[in-house]
């Protein structure tokens, strides 16, 4: 079976979607001898080869951060491009993988719906959703392995979906929360992440304080 997983991230380097690739790819590979071709799409465009590989798989995962409760403006483009060109088989199976900042995962369900939607104009079929909240914490357990601790609800999604995937059926999607303390999480994000992350950035605690009239 040909897979081909795009990485919808906006990001240059290191991303939540990435470590969400790295995850499903290994276990598609464990689970039998596939082609697997892995894509970063963040110019927006895909090149000959690309558009290629992609209208010749069975399986076609995507991974894309949520953005204002939505699809990435890029990934947004290279589907309609997708569509318009109809380079996808009728019998490919679509699959996503998204991940918000928020805790719940219930916030990715828009994003996840506009995927199905593509898939209606695309005429293809739909297969299965992640949905995680809390993206960036798992670059933080990502030494933890999946299935355990704040990784347990992530592993039994992540187990699912590629088991799904090899067998090319559908699911039911899966919007789940790290296991971890909601409040803790919260504490730590604010100040050891998003505060530190602004110093880096050249923002002053001070006007991190400040309120807008």
């Amino acid at each position: 079976m040909k897979i081909t997983i795009i990485n919808g991230s906006p990001k240059h380097g290191e991303s939540t979607s990435a470590l969400m690739i790295k995850y499903i790819s290994s276990q598609i590979r464990e689970g039998g001898n596939n082609e697997i071709n892995i894509y970063n799409v963040n110019k927006g465009f895909l090149s000959k080869t690309q558009q290629k590989e992609i209208s010749e798989s069975d399986a076609l995962v995507f991974a894309y951060p949520l953005y204002v409760d939505s699809i990435p403006a890029h990934l947004l483009s290279i589907l309609i491009d997708i569509d318009n060109k109809k380079l996808l088989k009728k019998n490919t199976m679509i699959y996503c993988i998204v991940n918000n900042g928020f805790f719940e995962g219930q916030q990715s369900h828009i994003a996840v719906q506009q995927l199905k939607n593509w898939c209606n104009s695309c005429s293809v079929k739909w297969g299965q959703a992640i949905g995680t909240g809390a993206g960036e914490m798992f670059r933080f357990t990502s030494h933890i392995p999946l299935g355990h601790g704040p990784n347990k609800n992530l592993g039994h999604a992540i187990n699912c979906l590629a088991e799904n995937i090899l067998n090319q059926k559908s699911g039911d999607d899966l919007l789940i929360s790290p296991n971890y303390s909601r409040t803790v999480w919260k504490i730590q994000g604010t100040y050891f992440f998003w505060y530190k992350l602004a110093m880096k950035n050249g923002v002053k605690w001070k006007d991190l304080r400040k309120r807008l009239d």
